[in-house]
């Protein structure tokens, strides 16, 4: 299995270097240019770290053909320059949007596999929001942790679950929060992880369409609409799609959520299915909603907490405690609400009214396996099953931890 060891450097960066590998391998377009006739066209363009990242996977010679493994015959002298690639990216400062950030940390933290450092990836901003972040942000995380003798905590951001996925099957990661569709994906796949607690429920998906263009569903036939595919946004464009009756006659392609806006002024789609915060923010901006996950049954997301199961074996009494940390951050963001959003909206750069609006209280459970929460993650899983965007059924059951490590 291909795995990544750094430093101070970025986990996500390496994993984005695999990833172009794979892409480039693939026989698709180098990406640093346009080509009109990819899917998705120019509107899949990279950020100036996507396009660092480009040039350095370039100077590798041997394709990766295997997801995970290198190729049996891969010569010594390929073998040093994929290892040389790798300890670049990790020497360097991290200073792009996919970062490492450590309390207490040091060189040898970041690459320690032993029960004292604790790594924690997630999905977002510059830092965590929600329960996890605010725990972070007072200190609770670490002063708990410490109690139960992790002497280090690192946080690897990504853009996306996807992306988080890889990491956690490379061994880079022991606890992931992320969107359920991702972690239900990964699950199917055989890959071993439990369920700690699901830390917010009925997260509202939204379906913004260009200005001037469609302004229902109907409209949308032969229309190509985008979103972050892998995502609970995804999951919801798709459901919608089927309930509607139009999943064959319109064309999705995957466009990160960070690129929408610009897409829908340039009208390079008709519409994008978006996050619970970016959507309202485009309707502020003028941008026509089409539709909304709170309009149907069973359509909104979850957002989770995953732990590897190799971690977990070594750390049995963990669920417990970092839920007990987790149901503490919650009560107290809900008790210092005004507090709250104004570090959510400083995170996230958007207005404390949006967030508001993509993250109301209700929806950020004390306990951590809420019904509500559960009957959605139910129904997504077997949605994702049934479209065969998940490769296996489980039981829930099977995969929230012990009832006795809650």
């Amino acid at each position: 299995m291909l795995s990544f060891k750094v430093g101070t450097g970025s986990i996500s960066k390496n994993i984005a270097i695999f990833n172009l590998v794979r892409y480039r391998d693939a026989g698709r377009p180098n990406p640093l240019t346009p080509f009109p006739t990819r899917e998705g066209g120019k509107i899949q363009s990279l950020s100036p770290f996507r396009r660092e990242v480009w040039r350095e996977v370039k100077t590798v010679p041997h394709p990766i053909r295997n997801r995970y493994k290198l190729p049996s015959r891969l010569s010594t002298s390929v073998a040093c320059v994929l290892l040389l690639l790798t300890t670049a990216c990790s020497q360097g400062e991290t200073k792009s949007a996919q970062s490492i950030q450590g309390i207490n940390t040091n060189s040898a933290v970041a690459v320690s596999n032993n029960i004292y450092t604790l790594r924690i990836g997630y999905v977002g901003s510059v830092e965590p929001t929600g329960p996890l972040g605010w725990a972070k942000k007072k200190g609770i995380l670490n002063r708990e942790l410490q109690k139960l003798g992790f002497k280090n905590i690192t946080f690897a951001r990504f853009p996306n679950g996807p992306d988080l996925n890889e990491a956690l099957v490379a061994g880079q990661l022991d606890v992931g929060s992320l969107g359920d569709t991702p972690a239900i994906v990964l699950r199917a796949r055989g890959v071993e992880t439990r369920l700690l607690r699901i830390t917010q429920f009925n997260t509202t998906a939204w379906l913004v369409a260009k200005k001037n263009g469609p302004r229902s569903l109907a409209e949308l036939k032969g229309e190509k609409i985008a979103t972050q595919k892998g995502s609970y946004m995804h999951r919801y464009l798709l459901g919608l799609l089927a309930e509607a009756k139009i999943a064959k006659d319109v064309k999705v392609v995957h466009l990160m959520t960070t690129e929408a806006k610009a897409a829908l002024e340039r009208g390079d789609v008709a519409a994008y299915a978006t996050s619970s915060d970016l959507g309202p923010f485009l309707k502020s901006q003028g941008f026509p909603v089409i539709d909304s996950s709170a309009n149907h049954q069973g359509l909104s997301g979850t957002s989770l907490v995953v732990a590897t199961e190799s971690f977990l074996d070594k750390q049995p009494d963990f669920p417990q405690k970092f839920n007990a940390i987790l149901t503490e951050a919650t009560k107290d963001l809900k008790a210092n609400s005004k507090e709250y959003y104004q570090y959510h909206a400083q995170i996230t750069k958007y207005p404390v009214d949006i967030i508001k609006v993509s993250f109301p209280l209700q929806q950020v459970s004390e306990e951590p396996l809420p019904a509500e929460g559960v009957k959605l993650l139910e129904g997504t899983k077997n949605f994702l099953v049934s479209q065969g965007l998940a490769k296996s059924n489980f039981k829930l059951t099977d995969w929230v931890v012990n009832k006795q490590q809650r």
